[in-house]
């Protein structure tokens, strides 16, 4: 029987025998014959056990609600596995109403401890808002340590009702960031003009609930309401597809420079597109940002 999705206001009271009961639904779920792959076997809660659970959505359908208290401080989960290039797809439901000064992310980081001079990162940050303001997508890329390479841009939905559709596709050529498969960033690779790009390290997938309201809404203008806590964000049905290389290439790492396999994995139209109605921040011409230093490299490579 399909369990019935629990709202922010109604979630800040499951009693503990309820969460057990469903935690035993999904074990079950997951023993039945036939039954895809369920979040509750992909991911470990990290941090912020104690407010966050699993619940069943439908039959075969597992959802993890991410809590953020001012006493928790917030909740994170991490992939059980690691992953060097792939696909990947996850259907996330944001915190809704108030949701100002909180952060819910999707996004890879290096398995273990990596010196920061070799940190490589890819981000996807949902900034919450005040009531009736569209939510803001923060992305960023970090390589070799070196970050700063930020792009904003306005959700053309509310992506508090229901769930959409999250995506990172990393390969050798470049990293696309995609919602609901329409691509709204893409990073190149351009390591061959001095561009550092993530190419060696397996990375672990990981979401987060926080706050940050010391920057996340409007400039850290707008803090975070407490009496609106507990916030929830809804994360469900992670897809990871393997990077595939060219035919008669051992795997993606091996694929030559002069390939174009991956090219066609970016409809460059389409981001143009998305980039022209929804893109509000792009670094790559924040004039005042790199008026003494000039552009990054990568700012003038394509």
């Amino acid at each position: 029987m399909a369990l019935p999705l629990p709202s922010p206001s109604s979630s800040r009271h499951h009693p503990r025998p309820l969460v057990a009961a469903l935690l035993l639904l999904l074990m079950a779920m997951a023993a039945r014959p036939g039954v895809g792959s369920l979040l509750y076997d992909q991911v470990e809660i990290t941090w912020g056990g104690d407010s966050s659970f699993f619940y069943m959505e439908r039959e075969g359908v597992d959802v993890l609600a991410l809590c953020l208290e001012k006493t928790n401080g917030g909740s994170g989960f991490a992939s059980k596995d690691t992953y060097l290039y792939g696909r990947f797809d996850i259907d996330i439901m944001l915190v809704a109403n108030n949701s100002a000064g909180t952060v819910a992310t999707f996004y890879l980081m290096p398995d273990g401890e990596v010196p920061w001079a070799y940190h490589d990162e890819i981000d996807l940050e949902f900034l919450g808002n005040a009531t009736g303001e569209p939510y803001t997508l923060h992305t960023n890329i970090f390589a070799n340590g070196a970050g700063g390479r930020e792009q904003q841009f306005r959700l053309w939905f509310d992506p508090t009702t229901d769930f959409h559709t999250y995506s990172i596709e990393w390969n050798p050529k470049h990293i696309i960031i995609l919602v609901d498969g329409t691509p709204v960033r893409a990073f190149e690779n351009h390591a061959a003009r001095g561009v550092p790009f993530p190419t060696w390290q397996r990375m672990r997938l990981q979401g987060t609930l926080w706050d940050a309201d010391e920057w996340a809404t409007q400039g850290g203008r707008v803090k975070t309401d407490w009496t609106q806590a507990p916030f929830y964000a809804y994360y469900r049905n992670l897809r990871v597809t393997p990077c595939a290389p060219s035919p008669g290439v051992a795997w993606c790492g091996d694929e030559p420079p002069e390939s174009a396999w991956f090219e066609q994995r970016l409809d460059k139209a389409a981001l143009k597109e998305a980039q022209e109605k929804h893109m509000i921040y792009d670094y790559c011409v924040d004039e005042k940002r790199f008026k003494d230093k000039g552009f990054p490299k990568e700012c003038n490579a394509d």
